[in-house]
C-alpha cells in the first residue's frame, strides 16, 4: 500500500495557514535572534514542549487539562515577559527610515567621531544616542530641547564639567542636536559587569527599548564604547568607532527587504563584524576610486 495515498493532505486553506505560521514563526525568531529575550524564547518554549510530551508520553491527564486551559494565560506571559520586544516591534511598523542621503549619513558620523575623540581624549564622560526608526521624544522631554545643528565643536562641550546640561545624555536626529540633559532608562539586567557605570547601564538601557545607536565616554578611562539592541561594544578606537556607526546606519539600497531586516537584526559579534567589514570595504572603494 502506498503511504502518501493514506495522507490526509491539507487543502488549500489549510497550506495557506501552515505558510502564514511558518513566515510568522521565521519572523519571530528572526526578531529574537541575537537580543537578550533570545535565550528566555528558547527556555520559554523548551519548558513547554518538554511538558506537552511528559504529559502525553505518560497520559497525565490533569496535568495535561491545566496546560490547555493556562493557553491563554501563556500568551499573557510571553507578553509581560518579551515587553521590551515586543513594544519595540510594534513600534517599528510603518516607520520610515532616517538618514536617506549617504552624505548626510556621513557627516554624521565624523562629527560624533571627532566629538568623542576629543572628549576621550581628556577624559571627559559622554552619553549620545543617535535615534533611528523608533523616535526618542518622550526621553528627549527628560532633557532641555536645543535643535541645533550637529557639529564637534558644540556636541563636546555640552560635556564639559560643570557646564548645565553635561550629565545626562545628548539625542541626536538626523544632523541635528534634538536635546541635552536627557536622563535614559537604565538597563535592569543582572548579568551586566559591575564595572559598568550608570552611563553605560544608560546606554544599554536605551539601546533595549529602542533601535537608537548610543555611544559612551568613560569619564575614569576615556575608553569609548557603543551599545546596540541591548549588547555593549566596549573598547573602540576612532577608526573602528567611526566604522561600526557606518555599518549601523547604511541602508543597502540595492538589498531585498528580508536580507535588509537579517541584516539589521543579526546582533551576534560575527553579524557586527560583517557591518563592520561591509563598511571597511566600502570607504576603501571609495578611497581607491578618488
Amino acid at each position: 500500500m502506498n503511504v502518501l495515498s493514506v495522507v490526509n493532505w491539507p487543502k488549500w486553506d489549510g497550506m495557506l495557514e501552515i505558510l502564514v505560521l511558518a513566515v510568522a514563526l521565521y519572523y519571530v525568531m528572526l526578531f529574537f535572534h541575537g537580543t537578550r529575550g533570545a535565550s528566555v524564547l528558547s527556555g520559554f518554549v523548551l519548558a513547554l514542549f518538554a511538558l506537552l510530551i511528559i504529559t502525553e508520553v505518560f497520559t497525565l491527564a490533569t496535568l495535561n487539562w491545566i496546560i490547555s486551559r493556562l493557553s491563554v494565560y501563556l500568551a499573557i506571559a510571553f507578553v509581560i515577559i518579551f515587553q521590551p520586544e515586543v513594544r519595540r516591534a510594534l513600534a517599528q511598523l510603518g516607520t520610515q527610515r532616517m538618514f536617506a542621503s549617504p552624505k548626510d549619513r556621513q557627516d554624521l558620523v565624523e562629527q560624533v567621531v571627532k566629538a568623542v575623540h576629543l572628549l576621550a581624549a581628556q577624559k571627559i564622560g559622554a552619553l549620545i544616542a543617535l535615534e533611528r526608526d523608533i523616535g526618542l521624544r518622550g526621553i528627549q522631554e527628560t532633557g532641555v530641547r536645543l535643535d541645533s545643528q550637529l557639529s564637534a565643536e558644540l556636541l563636546a562641550t555640552l560635556f564639559f564639567p560643570h557646564t548645565p546640561l553635561h550629565d545626562g545624555g545628548a539625542i541626536l536626529r538626523e544632523n541635528r542636536i534634538a536635546a541635552a540633559g536627557c536622563v535614559f532608562p537604565l538597563s535592569q539586567r543582572s548579568e551586566i559587569s559591575r564595572s559598568l557605570g550608570t552611563r553605560h547601564r544608560a546606554a544599554i538601557g536605551l539601546s533595549e527599548e529602542s533601535d537608537a545607536v548610543v555611544v559612551v565616554v568613560s569619564e575614569e578611562t576615556g575608553t569609548i564604547s557603543v551599545a546596540y539592541r541591548g549588547r555593549l561594544i566596549r573598547g573602540l578606537d576612532e577608526q573602528r568607532l567611526q566604522r561600526i556607526l557606518t555599518g549601523i546606519l547604511r541602508r543597502m539600497a540595492r538589498r531585498s527587504r528580508l536580507s535588509r531586516a537579517q541584516g539589521e537584526l543579526d546582533l551576534t559579534p560575527e553579524g557586527l563584524a560583517r557591518a563592520e567589514a561591509r563598511s571597511h570595504n566600502a570607504e576603501a572603494g571609495r578611497g581607491e576610486g578618488a
